[in-house]
């Protein structure tokens, strides 16, 4: 299904300089992003190369008993198949839908000719790439050394980023995935942030109520891959 709109919301796309963005754009389709669509099955040939223009989307490690947990996040400010602009076809890891939205993309094979046709182009992507190492960094930090409180906060402000207004639809089997803890966990750790008054949490929808409150609480885990992607690439 084709979104109504014709403006690029993607900011990676955004700050790709205009040629190269012209190389791409004969290629790019758009199309609706669906809850739990998989973008990236592991090991798996690599068809599309999406560039969000709304909602969100979860880079997920599983171990051989098929026990998962999310390793990265991207909206609108990213991609997927990263492993393309690496020069490989595909990754080890499985990308899906976690919010619903529209998507630009493009095939594995346009994109490969693209890179192939502009340097600058791959060096943008690389940037972000980058970032995205960054990130992950980052979360294996924040896994090991902050509670589960800290984590929360900063999985939600990370959300808060990349979707449209203060009401996330979360489920708490979902917040248990993506932190790598039990169901009990997070509620205990909704509850925490709820009696703060920095969210209101329901069966399946966490609003914000006081964002500093909740970077407070993050206490420096949030915000290093963030300051990243504005150094490299520098789309507000």
């Amino acid at each position: 299904m084709a979104s109504p709109e014709t403006e690029f919301r993607n900011r990676l796309l955004m700050a790709l300089p205009a040629a190269d963005l012209d190389l791409l754009r004969p290629h790019l389709e758009t199309f609706s992003l669906d809850l739990r669509q998989v973008l990236e099955t592991a090991n798996k040939p690599i068809r599309w190369v999406y560039f969000p223009e709304s909602g969100l989307a979860s880079v997920i490690a599983y171990t051989k008993e098929d026990r998962g947990v999310e390793v990265g996040l991207f909206g609108s400010e990213g991609m997927s198949g990263l492993s393309v602009v690496m020069g490989d076809n595909q990754s080890a890891n499985q990308t899906l839908v976690q919010a619903d939205g529209f998507s630009s993309r493009i095939s594995t094979k346009n994109m490969k000719l693209a890179l192939e046709t502009s340097p600058s182009m791959r060096n943008c992507l690389l940037h972000y790439l980058q970032v995205f190492v960054c990130q992950i960094s980052q979360t294996a930090l924040t896994n090991g050394r902050a509670t589960i409180e800290e984590r929360l906060a900063r999985w939600i402000l990370m959300a808060h980023d990349r979707l449209d207004g203060d009401a996330l639809k979360l489920t708490h089997e979902f917040l248990s995935l993506m932190l790598g803890v039990r169901r009990p966990g997070v509620t205990v750790a909704l509850h925490f942030l709820e009696g703060k008054g920095l969210i209101r949490s329901t069966r399946a929808l966490v609003t914000v109520i006081d964002r500093d409150g909740l970077g407070e609480v993050a206490d420096g885990s949030y915000g290093i891959p963030e300051a990243e992607y504005d150094r490299l690439l520098g789309v507000a």
